[in-house]
């Protein structure tokens, strides 16, 4: 009973999880589009009032005409609406469905001994540090190099340096499926931090100061606009890492964390082709195509560095070469699946603890086994490489019983 509410309450936060992240994301990206499509009017009534970007649009038969004010407006005349529970509410399900999933099942999430052999204990504590020391380097490096010249590129450099470090790093402690939603989730808490610490704080100071009457400090802005653009170009690669643990064939390469930094990249890297052709687009110039060109070769290398190049080279099988036999899959799956696949422990509802529940379950061991090796989970029962192939052979042939 106890797995079954476990695997509701994962359903039911993930879902909340996705509903809240689409909010997030919608809202970011909105505001960029937003942001690079603004133009300075030239009407003299919106002049004065200090506007310094408009436009129009239509969406679902109306018409809206967003405006901006660089610093403050002089009055705000109706209700002022806070973008911040968009982000608060998905840090806050991530990091619930994380605890549920991972930490209460750090035994088995994650830890993989032949990583690192660890107590949970000790697995748990390093990856909350994970979260709160990403953001405190973070931080430093946004605070000390911020401003002056060149303060993007350098920040740009050395978080890209601190963010692959990370994914090195994790790639050597925890298990694969675990390292790459790790990352994923250090750079989301820095999201999330940045419109905590930062981005609200700095606008509720400019409304204080609008309130009462005196100057507002433009660098609040300034600051709070730094931390949105690194949020918005964090957006694709958090999404990518934490899409990873469907598939297996990343997470448990050996070289895990390449492919993991090489997806990420090229998500950022396309994200910058969005930004930069917002840009352009108002300017009418040619779109940047060659940032999406750039972003599509750490794919293509990722997809080739995780190819299954042995078995893809491997002599194929003999025509005369009988099939394997269910009996040879059922020694396999007793000894590397029946331990959580049986009647007393079901995970997923899925028993194989005997021959015809094998067979009546084969594509999803075909599935989870050879596929996308999922399972066993981090590899816990030791399954080889042999064993896969004698597994996906048995599916090819016909399953047979």
């Amino acid at each position: 009973m106890e797995a079954y509410l476990l695997d509701w309450a994962n359903l039911l936060l993930r879902w909340l999880h996705v509903i809240t992240a689409i909010a997030w994301v919608g809202s970011s990206f909105y505001f960029v589009w937003l942001d690079n499509h603004l133009i300075r009017p030239k009407s003299p009534d919106l002049l004065e009032k200090g506007v310094d970007g408009a436009l129009w649009a239509v969406h679902g038969g109306g018409f809206y005409n967003p405006q901006k004010y660089m610093v403050a407006p002089k009055k705000i005349h109706t209700e002022l609406h806070w973008f911040f529970w968009e982000s608060y509410s998905t840090w806050l399900s991530g990091f619930a469905l994380f605890t549920v999933l991972y930490l209460f099942n750090a035994s088995t999430f994650l830890i993989d001994q032949s990583v690192y052999a660890w107590t949970p204990l000790g697995a748990i504590a390093a990856a909350l540090g994970f979260l709160v020391v990403f953001w405190l380097v973070y931080d430093g490096i946004c605070r000390t190099l911020g401003a002056g010249p060149e303060a993007d590129t350098k920040v740009g450099v050395l978080v890209t340096v601190l963010v692959v470090f990370a994914a090195w790093l994790a790639c050597q402690l925890f298990a694969g499926r675990a390292a790459f939603l790790l990352v994923g989730a250090m750079m989301a808490t820095a999201m999330s931090a940045n419109v905590f610490f930062w981005i609200i704080p700095g606008q509720r100071k400019i409304v204080a100061a609008m309130t009462a009457g005196q100057p507002s400090d433009p660098i609040h802005g300034k600051r709070g606009k730094q931390r949105s653009v690194h949020n918005t170009y964090f957006t694709l690669p958090v999404l990518a890492a934490m899409l990873s643990n469907h598939y297996g064939m990343l997470y448990s390469h050996r070289w895990n964390w390449v492919i993991l930094v090489l997806i990420m990249l090229g998500g950022a890297l396309i994200r910058h082709f969005f930004v930069a052709r917002h840009k352009t687009h108002v300017k009418g110039l040619p779109d940047p195509w060659a940032w999406a060109v750039a972003g599509i070769v750490p794919l293509l290398l990722a997809i080739g560095l995780a190819a299954p190049w042995d078995r893809l080279n491997a002599p194929p099988p003999r025509a005369d070469a009988p099939a394997p036999t269910l009996a040879a899959v059922q020694t396999i799956v007793q000894q590397r699946c029946v331990m959580c696949h049986n009647e007393q422990v079901n995970n997923k509802g899925v028993m194989l603890h005997s021959a015809e529940l094998i067979t009546r379950h084969a594509p999803q061991v075909y599935q989870q086994v050879v596929v996308q090796r999922l399972m066993p989970l981090n590899n816990a029962t030791g399954i080889t490489e042999d064993e896969r192939a004698l597994i996906g052979r048995w599916f090819d042939a016909g399953a047979r019983p």
